[in-house]
Parts: structure tokens; C-alpha cells; sequence
């Protein structure tokens, strides 16, 4: 019989996690859970206790001193923070975690900021603000990118990385003016955003001696190739191919040893477990945050690494009374990966009590609850991450496939769950080459999707009659017959410019193409809409007007226009020295167009499931992703006058050059066959298939049906880059989808492919809620 009863405090998935392995231990006799969940009712040597609250700190002590406990383990921040070790030290019962002064290391973004800088703890720089005035002026100052930071407890949501100074300021007004995240937003740190690879460490102290298990990664954001919104975790891994030898030693010299000893010259030593987020820099490790608990579901992940003869139970009674060093701690030679399951429409709102159903899964697999409950002898969804698998393999790759096998084989199931695909996708990447993005090439698809959200309502305040004043589509529609003119056409207007493919247009002093760039942008969008454009307007802005170049590019407009039926009518040249530097031009354009109120689309209440997807061959990149097109030829040693690895016959700069398709008029014939078109642009396919449907379908799209022209080939193994980065930034070959009912489908793909290549690439489906609006099957299997 054990000699250890332990009060549990928590109900999440590392809860669960700790439970599991503490009854393990041949010293626990019982473990009461406050509040616990769904899994640890049915734990082995676990009570759940719904007579205290996890918050009742007098009450916790009242049932421990009436239950015999002789063990306290905290597992959220809160109450550590809250103080709750020192209800439990003044009635002399141990408790595994940091007194309230030590949880400051959490509690406090400034105080955790200073105590680096002090112990010389290498992190990013940074400035702690009390004052608005001063911290706006602070975000002015600097030059490089910054993340902000409530200082207090925010439920894990008051980190916020902003894109542009403006976008800063608005935060800092949200935080500390509005106070959004309300006290814990009345002292925020600004801090240098740092790039790497992101890393947790689980430390076990007894404020002099610290025990760490292995380097693990979590997979914060909600998608596939971690796109998405942030969320409590996805799913996670360990140990990671990066963490070598001389990782973890640099880590333990620098970052561990001096936060251990720092603490003691404190005076408030830190015992516990010490959570450090890292950021694996070019430079270094950097610490990102102490959290002065255990992760999730990091704790899901390396708990089951440890050896079936290390006593959990043990090492914390040994943390809580200062003898770790005379501790046995044993990490098995495996490997560990973690899938959570999340509720539909996770992180935004989601069901609660939806009925489920688990069994126990093949040896090496554990199942860790989280957000479940048993009600009426029904277990049931209570929260937004419901529940997690872990498996654990010989290899990372071996750990992983049982966990998906797990999952495929059907051990776990509610209505709407929903999990990533990709967890551990870092560790299989080229280890030679670093994964490129949009994002890391200054470019943020979802800033800007955030951006159109911010500004609706500003725009939704210029409505009018024949306008209803929404963005968010193609193109911007006006109805003159509403406007005063009966009988009048639906007026569409599209504008936008080439974005950075004008630097290779510079480079190589070739300036035609992108004049048709900036007509196909447009036309396309006014043609998705059902509309024939009618005219077309310019403008060209620089430093100094060199005509040669000027003259060229507007014959490529004119180009582009004939290409497309419509009249080039005005335009706009402005010379503005000190805006502009040397031969540098920006362009934009904007085409209007016009189309019958029954002809337009997209035709949202013809759509329905089983409606077939047909795509238009692009003529390569077009003219979006250039940011990091430019980024991916520059760290391969490529100049734009070099022989084009994917095509001998042609510059890469030529071949970069190639303009975007124009399908104004291969269109134009079948446009009454068609329920819908999308123009894939920025955001590629992913983004922007849907916005041609309607709420209740989605696009199922089949990889590997179309042709994908060779320079996406080089590009993503070049810049090693994610196959769901690749659609999401690039065409990926189809510069064009269109929906058309599948009776229809082989006559206009037929008609088209006069003038087009035309694929069969999927079909539209029905879009359950928290869905994904196109998903993309067999993307793994472009290698």
C-alpha cells in the first residue's frame, strides 16, 4: 500500500496526463481530482471531487487535512499565482509548485523581462510600458518587428503581433486604454519579434538542483502547415531532430543555470516544474516566456517518455522538500507524438455537450481527456480542445503513423471533431534547408484577411441605394437600375496593382509584361462576377519619368487591354522624387465593367453538392507570391539574367516575367453554363475558391488532376517550401476555377479547351460547421 494521497488541482488534458502517470507510482495510494474530467473518473486510483472548488483555496486545505493528503500538485497557472503553495506550506503539506513570489516568473511579463535582463538570460529586447503615450511613441521609435504583451494572466491570449505600426498602436490602445484583457493589460512589454524554430522545455527544481525531460514542439495554430488562428495547442512531439547535444547544453549553461540561480538571489527559490518557450535563433536560444507549470500538451507528449521505473510521484515530493539530486529520473530511447481533437468551430465558439465515444487503442497509444465530462453515465464534449491521442514509437515517424492509425482505426468519436494532419511536419522537412514562407518574405495572407475584417464597418457605413457597400469578393458591384437608371446593367469595378514581380521588371529593364499583369489582375476579377469589362484606367507613379520605360509598360497595358476587349480610356502619371528611389515605379489599374443583374455570379442558390470544378491552366507564377519568389532565387545564388533551371530556353527573369493569363474571352461563351468562377490570386487556392461559394458548401479539391507548370516544382523544393504554404501563396498551375453543375461539365470543359488547358480538379461538397471552405486531398504526396 502506498503512503501518498494527492490532491490533483485542474480538469485538463495535462491533468489527465499527470494522473496517469502518478497512479503508476507504488507510493500513490489515491489521488482526489478537483475538478477533474472525463478521464480521470475512470483513472486508476482517481476520484474526481465536485464538493470544493479549484479556486477555494481554504477549502482545498480544509480537504486535504480531512482526507489525509500528503501531496498538493497544482496544474494551472492560476492558482500557483494565486498563492495557492502558501495556503498549503502553513498547514505543513507539501505542495509541488513555486510560491506566489517565484509564479511571478508567469504572473508578470515585466517582472519574468527584468529577471532575464538582470541574470543577463538571453531573450529579445525589450521595454516595459505603464504609459500609452509612452509606449506609442516607443513603436515609433524602433525599426524592427515587435510582438506586445499584456503583462498579466490573459487566458493565453494577450500576445498580439502586429504587422505595421498603426496595427501596434491599436493594439496598445485595446490593451491599456479599452483594457480588452482588462487588469492584465495595465502594464504591456514590447518586445523585438525573434525567428526561428519555437521550442518547450519541461524542467523539474528544487531550487538548486533542475532535471529537464526532452525538447519538445507544439503546434499552437488551428490548420495544416500551421495556418490559422492560435489555439491552446494541436498537437506536439518530442524529442525534436533539432535538439542536439550542444543544444541542450547551451540551453542548460545559459538559460537554465542562471534562471535556477537567479531565483535563489531572489530569495525566492524556485521549486516545481519550469516551463521555458525558446526560440531557436540564428544567434541562439532566446527564452520567449516562462510558464512555472507544466505545458499542455507538451506534458501529454514527454510524461510517457519517462521509464516505467521513474516514480513521477517521487521526483515532485523530492521538488517540494529540496533533495531532486538524490533522485532517479530516466528518459526512454523513443520518441512521442501527440494529436488533439478539438471541437468543431474551435478556437471561435463551439458545441458543448455532444455525446461521445472512446476505446482503450493499441499498446503504445494512451488517451489523454481534456475537455469531457461524464454526464448521466454519457461521456460528453465540454470544451473546445476535447481530447488528445499520444503514441509513443521507436522512430518519430513510427510514433506518429500509430497515432493517425489510432485515430483512423475510429477509437475516438464525437460529431464535428476536427484534427490537424501534420503534427511533427517540422521534424520531416529537409534538415539542410530552412522552410520558406509568405510570411517570413514580409508577406502575411492573413493580416490581410484581418484587415478587410477590421475595416468593414467603415465601409458598410458609405451604403447606398444599388450598393450595398461589402467587401470581400472579386470585384466591387454598384446596380444603376437603383441608382436612378431603369433598366440599367449592374456596374462591377475591380482595382490592383503587380506587387513586387515590378522589381524583376526593373531588374531586367523589361516593362511590357507586367503592363499586361496589371489588365489580366483586374479583368479577371470582373469576369469571375459575370461581367464584360468595358474600360480601363492606369496609373504609374515614380521618381523621375524615364520615358522609355514609362512608354513600354503602358503599351502593355494597351496589350492587355486589346487581350481583353476593353478600352484603355485615361490614366495617371505622378512624379514624386524622395517617394521613390532611382528607376523604382509602382502601378496600379482599375477596370469597370457591366453585366445583366440575371447574369451575374456567382449563382449561389444554383450551387449544390456534386457541382464539378474545373481549373484553368496559369501560365506560371501570374503575379502573386513574389515576395518570397524573389527570397527563394536569391538563396539559391540565382541571378534573373541566369539560365532558368526549370526551362534551358529562357532567363529566369524572362520566364518570371511570363504574364498572367487573361480568360476574358475563353469565358465569355460558356458564362451562362456556370454557377460560379474564382480568379486565384494572393492567398492562391485555399482562399480563394471560396469566396465563390455559399456558407453551406466547401471545395474538395483532388491534387495531382491538373499540371503544374515546372517552376512550382523548383521553387517549392528550392525553398523547401510546405505543400499547403505552396496553394495557399501560389496559383500551384490553375489560374482559374470555375463550378459548374457536372451534367454540364464535359461541354464547356469541351468549349474551353480550344483556348485553354482545362483539368477536372474536384467537386463541392457539403461544408459542415468550422470546416475548411477548400480542402485540398493528397497534398502530402506532392514531394
Amino acid at each position: 500500500m502506498g503512503d501518498l494521497r494527492v490532491l490533483l488541482i485542474g480538469n485538463g488534458g495535462r491533468e489527465h496526463a499527470l494522473a496517469w502517470k502518478l497512479s503508476q507510482s507504488p507510493r500513490v495510494e489515491l489521488i482526489y481530482a478537483v475538478p477533474g474530467n472525463g478521464g480521470t473518473a475512470t483513472c486508476p486510483k482517481v476520484t474526481n471531487v465536485a464538493s470544493v472548488a479549484a479556486d477555494d483555496y481554504p477549502g482545498l486545505v480544509a480537504f486535504a487535512e480531512g482526507n489525509g493528503v500528503n501531496l498538493v500538485v497544482p496544474g494551472p497557472e492560476a492558482p500557483l499565482v494565486d498563492g495557492v503553495e502558501g495556503f498549503f506550506r502553513k498547514a505543513g503539506i507539501p505542495c509541488f509548485g513555486p510560491s506566489k513570489e517565484a509564479a511571478r516568473l508567469e504572473g508578470s511579463k515585466t517582472y519574468s523581462k527584468d529577471f532575464m535582463n538582470k541574470y543577463s538570460i538571453p531573450t529579445a529586447a525589450y521595454q516595459n510600458f505603464s504609459d500609452y503615450t509612452q509606449a506609442v511613441a516607443y513603436v515609433e521609435s524602433v525599426k524592427h518587428d515587435i510582438v506586445i504583451k499584456a503583462t498579466g494572466l490573459a487566458a493565453g491570449k494577450g500576445v498580439i503581433l502586429p504587422q505595421t505600426k498603426e496595427e501596434a498602436k491599436d493594439a496598445l490602445k485595446q490593451i491599456m486604454v479599452d483594457r480588452a484583457f482588462g487588469d492584465a493589460g495595465g502594464e504591456v512589454v514590447i518586445e523585438e519579434l525573434l525567428l526561428g524554430d519555437e521550442l518547450s522545455v519541461l524542467t523539474f527544481c528544487d531550487g538548486y538542483t533542475f532535471k529537464s525531460l526532452p525538447l519538445a514542439q507544439d503546434h499552437k495554430r488551428i490548420f495544416d502547415g500551421d495556418q490559422g488562428p492560435n489555439t491552446g495547442g494541436m498537437g506536439c512531439y518530442a524529442p525534436t531532430n533539432i535538439a542536439t547535444k550542444e543544444l541542450t547544453d547551451k540551453i542548460d549553461k545559459e538559460i537554465l543555470e542562471p534562471t535556477i540561480s537567479g531565483m535563489r538571489r531572489e530569495r525566492q527559490p524556485f521549486r516545481g516544474v519550469l516551463f521555458t518557450g525558446l526560440m531557436i535563433t540564428s544567434s541562439g536560444p532566446k527564452v520567449l516566456e516562462y510558464n512555472v507549470r507544466f505545458g499542455d500538451p507538451e506534458t501529454q507528449t514527454v510524461l510517457p517518455l519517462l521509464s516505467a521505473d521513474t516514480d513521477l510521484a517521487d521526483i515532485m515530493l523530492a521538488c517540494a522538500e529540496g533533495y531532486l539530486d538524490d533522485c532517479y529520473l530516466k528518459v526512454e530511447n523513443k520518441f512521442s507524438a501527440t494529436v488533439v481533437l478539438a471541437a468543431a468551430g474551435y478556437p471561435g465558439s463551439y458545441a458543448k455537450g455532444t455525446p461521445m465515444k472512446v476505446r482503450d487503442p493499441q499498446a503504445g497509444s494512451t488517451i489523454f481527456h481534456a475537455g469531457t465530462k461524464v454526464e448521466d453515465s454519457q461521456l460528453k464534449t465540454s470544451g473546445g480542445r476535447v481530447i488528445a491521442i499520444n503514441s509513443v514509437g521507436d522512430s518519430l515517424k513510427a510514433a506518429v503513423d500509430a497515432a493517425y492509425a489510432a485515430l483512423s482505426s475510429g477509437v475516438i468519436q464525437f460529431d464535428g471533431m476536427f484534427f490537424r494532419k501534420d503534427i511533427a511536419h517540422r521534424a520531416f522537412r529537409s534538415p539542410s534547408k530552412e522552410a520558406m514562407t509568405y510570411a517570413q518574405a514580409g508577406v502575411d495572407i492573413q493580416a490581410g484577411n484581418d484587415f478587410v475584417e477590421k475595416i468593414k464597418k467603415a465601409v458598410a457605413s458609405t451604403k447606398r441605394p444599388g450598393a450595398d457597400a461589402e467587401i470581400g469578393g472579386f470585384g466591387g458591384e454598384i446596380d444603376l437600375s437603383h441608382c436612378g437608371f431603369p433598366g440599367a446593367p449592374v456596374l462591377v469595378g475591380a482595382i490592383d496593382g503587380v506587387g513586387t514581380k515590378l522589381m524583376i521588371a526593373q531588374t531586367m529593364k523589361k516593362h511590357d509584361t507586367v503592363g499586361i499583369d496589371l489588365v489580366a489582375m483586374n479583368v479577371n476579377d470582373l469576369i469571375v462576377q459575370g461581367a464584360t469589362p468595358l474600360m480601363f484606367l492606369d496609373y504609374y507613379g515614380c521618381s523621375k519619368l524615364d520615358l522609355a520605360s514609362a512608354a513600354s509598360f503602358v503599351e502593355g497595358v494597351a496589350d492587355g487591354c486589346r487581350q481583353a476587349g476593353c478600352a484603355l480610356v485615361g490614366g495617371e502619371t505622378a512624379e514624386m522624387p524622395g517617394m521613390y528611389q532611382g528607376e523604382d515605379y509602382d502601378a496600379a489599374g482599375c477596370a469597370v465593367g457591366a453585366v445583366s443583374p440575371s447574369s451575374r455570379l456567382p449563382k449561389h442558390a444554383a450551387m449544390g453538392e456534386g457541382d464539378v470544378l474545373l481549373g484553368l491552366g496559369s501560365h506560371g507564377v501570374h503575379s502573386n507570391g513574389f515576395s518570397l519568389v524573389r527570397r527563394i532565387v536569391q538563396h539559391a545564388g540565382l541571378e534573373y539574367g541566369s539560365v532558368a533551371p526549370w526551362d534551358a530556353s529562357r532567363t529566369v527573369g524572362e520566364s518570371l516575367l511570363t504574364p498572367t493569363r487573361i480568360y476574358v474571352k475563353s469565358l465569355s461563351p460558356v458564362l451562362d453554363q456556370i454557377k460560379g468562377l474564382a480568379h486565384i490570386t494572393g492567398g492562391g487556392l485555399t482562399e480563394n475558391v471560396p469566396r465563390m461559394l455559399p456558407e453551406s458548401l466547401a471545395a474538395e479539391i483532388e491534387f495531382g488532376t491538373w499540371e503544374i507548370p515546372p517552376v512550382f516544382g523548383w521553387l517549392k523544393a528550392n525553398g523547401n517550401v510546405a505543400p499547403a504554404e505552396m496553394c495557399r501563396t501560389f496559383n500551384a498551375g490553375v489560374g482559374m476555377v470555375i463550378a459548374v453543375e457536372a451534367s454540364k461539365a464535359d461541354a464547356v470543359a469541351r468549349a474551353l479547351s480550344e483556348s485553354e488547358k482545362v483539368f477536372k480538379i474536384g467537386r463541392l461538397v457539403r461544408r459542415a460547421g468550422g470546416e475548411e471552405g477548400c480542402v485540398i486531398r493528397q497534398l502530402e504526396s506532392w514531394v
